[in-house]
């Protein structure tokens, strides 16, 4: 009889080495994102004053829609300035130009150099995005807290753990609008131009996620049509669970889609890459 030959299994730790030398290439990418938004820093300080106007034609709105009543769509005049500030605030941490980076990768022929890299396209922009969100969130987002929360009627959150919930959901509206900004970014390579793309989705994503105005304002064939589709979960759901509106089992719900949402759209991006760099068309290059 032949010997029997003996396979042995991979022990786990056998992936570690591979996977720390994932997690230091992707670091790589989230440090190189925080150190080159240093560049810009002093955008910040304008983006600083920017939203602070943002805040305030929406405060002056608001309180003149409220003159004469004390709640609409469910919000009190206090919870819809918490909404448009916080709303603000978190936006400032998910928005990331993705799409705009890779449309430009493209035109200017340098897209061809990223692909001969051993990483995933999509993870490397995405973890840049995540380091220049880091910067964000000392330049941008903190002072602009603080100037909110001394100037206008906002509410902190419920509880802390709802604000532990709240924190959680916006690192998921991030991935979400990363994934879709890839997602749509891979359109360039066949379309190569789509500026006219890009400002028609930023203007939607706004109105859609319920950044502009909450989504329980917008006609109900359009909220029941929303619950199918990824935006609310930008902006809407996390502003709902920072007011105490989804909390306990209803608000882990909401966790779990965000995070459905997240892969689903991740996947989506990985797809729409495969098939879009098939046809590798670079203007200059």
């Amino acid at each position: 009889m032949g010997a029997a030959l003996l396979v042995r299994e991979p022990s786990p730790r056998s992936y570690r080495p591979a996977l720390l030398g994932t997690l230091r290439t992707y670091g790589e990418f989230v440090r190189m994102g925080f150190v080159d938004t240093l560049a810009y820093r002093l955008r910040y300080y304008t983006g600083i004053v920017t939203y602070f106007i943002y805040v305030s034609v929406y405060y002056f709105i608001w309180k003149a829609i409220y003159e004469h009543g004390t709640a609409i769509g469910g919000f009190d005049f206090p919870q819809m300035m918490t909404y448009v500030a916080v709303g603000w605030i978190i936006r400032s941490l998910y928005f990331n130009n993705i799409d705009q980076d890779l449309a430009t990768q493209v035109s200017e022929g340098t897209l061809v150099m990223n692909l001969i890299k051993p990483v995933s396209i999509q993870g490397a922009l995405i973890a840049t995005a995540l380091g220049q969100s880091a910067f964000r969130l000392t330049m941008l987002t903190l002072p602009t807290t603080l100037v909110l929360f001394v100037v206008f009627p906002v509410r902190r959150p419920a509880s802390l753990l709802q604000f532990a919930a709240f924190s959680a959901s916006v690192v998921l509206s991030f991935f979400i609008v990363a994934a879709l900004n890839f997602a749509v970014g891979t359109l360039a390579i066949r379309l190569l131009s789509i500026l006219g793309l890009l400002r028609a989705k930023y203007f939607l994503l706004e109105l859609l996620s319920g950044l502009l105005i909450p989504i329980s304002f917008f006609p109900r064939i359009f909220q029941q049509a929303l619950n199918f589709l990824p935006f609310q979960y930008i902006s809407y759901i996390p502003l709902l669970i920072y007011l105490g509106k989804l909390s306990g089992a209803a608000a882990w719900k909401a966790l779990g889609t965000q995070a459905f949402w997240a892969l689903a759209l991740v996947a989506l991006g990985d797809a729409m890459w495969r098939w879009s760099s098939r046809k590798i068309t670079v203007q200059g290059g």
